[in-house]
């Protein structure tokens, strides 16, 4: 399989991108979509006041925020932050005003809390 590259996504290319439904809220556009044990790569575009409810990492989450403020229990990360969340570690994320990131699950999340979606 040859590599996959997305010119563009730092500057703003990501808006041209077509999103489905991902969680309420919540859009996504998959760059790379695994299966149950493989990594995947997706654009989440957050309404404002979105949320994932609390869930542990089984695998390394990388996100990087193209626009807008991604915030969980730990603070709030403006455009250009990149978060590191290692396996074992648990949180919740939300934004107040809607926000737009990169994202990267070497595994999926195990879900903690349910919320009305």
């Amino acid at each position: 399989m040859p590599n996959l590259a997305f010119a563009g996504l730092l500057d703003g290319g990501w808006r041209d991108l077509a999103f489905e439904p991902f969680r309420d809220g919540i859009g996504v556009h998959w760059l790379l979509k695994g299966g149950p044990v493989e990594p995947s790569v997706a654009i989440l575009k957050y309404r404002p006041g979105a949320g994932v409810p609390r869930h542990r990492h089984v695998g390394l989450e990388t996100i990087v925020v193209l626009e807008g403020t991604q915030s969980d229990e730990n603070g709030d990360y403006p455009a250009g932050s990149v978060i590191l969340n290692p396996v074992g570690t648990e949180h919740s994320v939300w934004t107040k005003d809607g926000c737009v990131v990169l994202i990267q699950w070497d595994l999926p999340v195990i879900i903690l809390e349910r919320r009305n979606e």
